[in-house]
C-alpha cells in the first residue's frame, strides 16, 4: 500500500473517531444505505464492508434477482440488506451490534433475516459457479499450472488443499444437527471446510458441509474434484496435481509430504519445498479469516449448520471478488490472536480459551 494511503487511513481514524464522538451527543437516527455509500471515504467503506462501493454495486444487482424488493417506503432495501449483511460479515460482531451501527439502523432479527437472506442468493449454485470453480479444460488448467511455475518455480502443481475450522454454535442434542458430532478434536463446535486454491489464494473450490468431527480425507474422498483428478491420471494427463498435507492419502494426483526424512536428503528437500508451496493453501485460510472476522474461531456463528455453511460459501465468493480486484488485505486486529487457524501468518498457539456464547442470540440462530 502506498505511504500516502496508509497516511489517509490513519487521517480516517481520527476523522471516524471524532465524527463519532460528535455522533454520541445528538439524538439518534436513521442512516439508510444510500448516506453510507456517499458519506464514506472509498478507504473507510472498504474497511467497513470489504469491499469497494463498485463491487458492493455490481454485488447488488448480481444478488437482486434472487432478493425480495421492498413492498412500502418503510420496508428495507436490497441496498440496505446487502451492506449489512456486508458488515457482519467483515467484522464479525454479533448482530445487536451490527444493528446499533449506524450504518444500518436495524433490530437485531432485521439483522438477522438480511444475513439469511444475502447468504442465500449468494448460495445460488450460478452465482457460486461464476465466482467459485475448479478449471474444467486444459486451457484453465495449464493457466493455474503456470501461475505456481510463475511463483515457486515448480510445474504442474495446479492447487493447493487444506481443511480449516470455523467455530460454530452448539447445536441442539436432538434434531437434524447431532450435537457430538460437531465437536472437532480441539474441543470445540465447528464445521470442516475443505478448500483448494491458486497461486493468487483465489479459492476454486470449497466444500462447507461436514461437521467438525469429519476427517479431511473423508471429505476429500466425497469431492467431485478427487474424481476428476484421478480420471486426469487415469486418461494419461500426469503432470497435473494437487499439494496438501500429511492428513491427505499420497496419490500421483495428491502429492503429500513424506514422513520422517532424513535431513539434507532429497526427500527432505522434496518436503520443503511441498511445504513452501503449499503455505499458499494456509495464507488463503488467513486472508480469507482477516478479511471475513466472522469465521474467525472466537467470533463463532450463531446459527445451524446449514446457515452457518451458506454464510462460509457466501464468504469465499466474496473473498475472490476481493482477489479479482486487487483490494488490499486488511491488518490483522488485536484480538485476531485469539484465533490460532491462521496457517501461513504464525500466530502462537495460545492457552485455549473457549469462545464466549451470547445468549441472547441463541433463540434466533435458526
Amino acid at each position: 500500500m502506498a505511504l500516502d494511503e496508509l497516511f489517509n487511513l490513519e487521517l480516517l481514524g481520527a476523522l471516524e473517531e471524532a465524527e463519532n464522538r460528535a455522533i454520541g451527543n445528538r439524538p439518534t437516527q436513521y442512516y439508510n444505505a444510500q448516506n453510507v455509500m456517499k458519506e464514506l471515504f472509498d478507504l473507510q467503506f472498504i474497511k467497513k464492508f470489504r469491499l469497494t462501493k463498485t463491487l458492493v454495486q455490481e454485488l447488488i444487482n448480481i444478488l437482486a434477482p434472487y432478493m425480495s424488493e421492498p413492498t412500502r417506503s418503510s420496508s428495507i432495501t436490497i441496498k440496505t440488506k446487502v451492506l449489512t449483511a456486508l458488515r457482519f460479515f467483515a467484522s464479525g460482531s454479533y448482530q445487536l451490534d451490527i444493528g446499533d451501527n449506524r450504518s444500518s439502523a436495524l433490530s437485531q432479527p432485521s439483522v438477522s433475516r438480511c444475513i439469511a437472506e444475502v447468504s442465500n442468493a449468494l448460495n445460488q449454485p450460478d452465482i457460486i459457479k461464476r465466482y467459485i470453480s475448479f478449471p474444467d479444460n486444459f486451457q484453465k488448467l495449464n493457466e493455474i499450472r503456470r501461475g505456481f511455475l510463475d511463483k515457486k518455480g515448480v510445474p504442474g502443481v495446479v492447487g493447493t488443499i487444506d481443511c480449516t475450522h470455523v467455530a460454530i454454535f452448539p447445536p441442539p442434542s436432538e434434531g437434524l444437527y447431532p450435537e457430538h458430532i460437531y465437536t472437532n478434536r480441539k474441543g470445540y463446535h465447528s464445521i470442516n471446510v475443505q478448500l483448494i486454491c491458486d497461486s493468487d489464494a483465489r479459492i476454486m473450490n470449497v466444500n462447507a458441509k461436514y461437521p467438525g468431527s469429519t476427517n479431511d480425507s473423508f471429505i476429500w474422498r466425497q469431492n467431485v474434484i478427487s474424481t476428476y483428478m484421478e480420471n486426469l491420471h487415469d486418461n494419461g494427463h500426469t503432470s497435473y496435481f494437487l499439494l496438501g498435507d500429511s492428513g491427505y492419502p499420497l496419490r500421483p494426483w495428491l502429492l503429500t509430504p513424506l514422513s520422517d526424512p532424513i535431513p539434507d536428503t532429497s526427500e527432505s528437500l522434496f518436503n520443503k519445498w511441498l511445504t513452501s508451496t503449499r503455505s499458499t493453501i494456509e495464507r488463503c485460510n488467513g486472508i480469507l479469516k482477516m478479511r471475513f472476522r466472522c469465521l474467525l474461531k472466537h467470533r463463532v456463528l450463531h446459527y445451524n449448520p446449514e446457515r452457518a455453511s451458506k454464510i462460509i460459501v457466501s464468504c469465499c465468493i466474496l473473498h475472490n471478488m476481493c482477489i479479482n480486484a486487487n483490494l488490499p488485505v486488511p491488518q490483522r486486529e488485536p484480538d485476531d490472536l485469539l484465533d490460532i487457524d491462521f496457517g501461513i501468518y504464525g500466530v502462537p498457539k495460545l492457552n485455549p480459551m473457549n469462545p464466549t456464547i451470547n445468549l441472547q442470540l441463541a433463540a434466533c440462530r435458526r
